[in-house]
């Protein structure tokens, strides 16, 4: 090989492995950015922070399995998929570039690595599936239920029913606040005029649908794991057991129309005694609003 030659291999070599140090810090520290954050800004509340990377604390047995299968199985995996094909084409470049190997093989398969990369593949597959198909089994499979609410996604606000049932029997509207009349302390794009209450501690069942007449929404609350699509003409099931009192924040996450950003979910959770002295003040409060809503016996439909 000519000197000249010599030297654009040392210095092509050179760059490859700047390069690849340069690659490894940038990924060592976005995995150090990516750890969770909760902003509570406001006491007692759970919202996104501005510039915040990673999930919201959980506040439900659901939404704590769902960060630990993100963060405890998925993120390392993903991560140690990412190094391994980095160095191996870091390693590919370096081997066998024309420079370094003038001559190249004439290879054209090989059963041990054709075997290896479609076996394990599959394993990490099986590794990742089994906790997936038992948490969706958990999200899907709903306990007896302590208080069952109705939500119904219109164009563009939600409309949360209470049933006679238990001690309900109303109906209200919840729309975003007036953007240009914001008090001091409400959370811009948030923050609604009728929040939907909860007990804490207890299981809350919620169907959810959308206005027969409207679109498809999503209903997202980050901090209870829920999150579930409201369809016209179709009633969808979940549950959360929010474990901790406070304001939890969501939005619709479905493309539903021109006001599709201006759609939040805000639910405050609260103790047994402060739901039931809600619920008397909510009766008078949507008295003009009643609900004849019958709700849909969730172990029938699934017979």
């Amino acid at each position: 090989m000519r000197p000249g030659q010599i030297g654009a291999q040392a210095r092509h070599t050179n760059v490859l492995k700047g390069a690849a140090r340069l690659a490894a810090g940038a990924m060592f520290a976005g995995l150090l950015t990516a750890a969770p954050a909760l902003a509570q800004t406001k006491e007692g509340s759970s919202y996104s922070a501005p510039a915040q990377i990673g999930m919201l604390e959980p506040v439900t047995p659901i939404a704590r399995e769902m960060a630990f299968f993100h963060n405890g199985i998925l993120l390392p995996i993903i991560t140690i998929i990412t190094l391994f094909v980095l160095a191996l084409l870091i390693y590919v470049v370096i081997k066998f570039n024309a420079a370094a190997n003038p001559t190249p093989s004439r290879t054209t398969h090989h059963v041990g690595l054709e075997v290896a990369w479609t076996v394990v593949p599959l394993l990490i597959l099986v590794v990742i599936a089994y906790p997936s198909f038992t948490l969706l089994t958990r999200q899907l499979t709903i306990p007896e239920a302590d208080v069952t609410m109705k939500v119904t996604g219109k164009q563009w606000y939600w409309t949360y029913t209470y049933p006679k049932e238990q001690a309900g029997g109303f109906e209200f509207d919840s729309n975003l606040l007036d953007q240009a009349k914001l008090e001091p302390g409400k959370l811009r794009l948030l923050d609604v005029d009728n929040e939907a209450v909860v007990p804490v501690g207890k299981t809350i069942r919620l169907q959810i649908t959308a206005d027969a007449v409207g679109v498809i929404h999503s209903f997202v609350i980050p901090a209870f794991g829920v999150r579930l699509d409201a369809v016209p003409g179709r009633l969808n099931e979940t549950w959360f057991k929010a474990e901790r009192e406070g304001m939890y924040y969501g939005q619709c996450s479905k493309l539903c129309g021109k006001d599709h950003a201006y759609m939040p979910i805000a639910f405050r959770v609260v103790s047994q005694e402060q739901y039931e002295a809600w619920l008397t003040q909510a009766k008078g409060k949507y008295a003009s609003t009643p609900s004849s809503v019958t709700f849909a016996d969730a172990s029938a439909t699934r017979q």
